[in-house]
């Protein structure tokens, strides 16, 4: 890992998430966090309203929300989730 990447923390919710989601995405989910570690700031990603750090980035139906902690230089995967789920009780 080089000095411009980030370190990529994914919270129990995340991982739970994981178990409802189709088998058929997770590869394309799995390519969206690679790519957070490089740009977690791409055009494509959008900052959630009303948070600080918070940010989603879409996968077809399904939506990444994450947080970043630029001084420490991780990402912090909250929830993956269905697009009509996905911004319910945010932590």
């Amino acid at each position: 890992m080089d000095s411009s990447e980030h370190h990529i923390v994914v919270l129990p919710a995340a991982e739970h998430d994981l178990r409802n989601i189709d088998p058929q995405t997770i590869p394309r989910i799995a390519d969206a966090v690679d790519t957070l570690v490089q740009h977690p700031y791409a055009v494509h990603h959008r900052k959630l309203k009303a948070t600080e750090h918070q940010y989603r980035v879409r996968v077809g139906d399904y939506r990444i929300v994450y947080e970043l902690d630029v001084t420490k230089r991780i990402v912090i995967i909250h929830h993956i989730r269905h697009r009509s789920t996905a911004y319910r009780r945010l932590d």
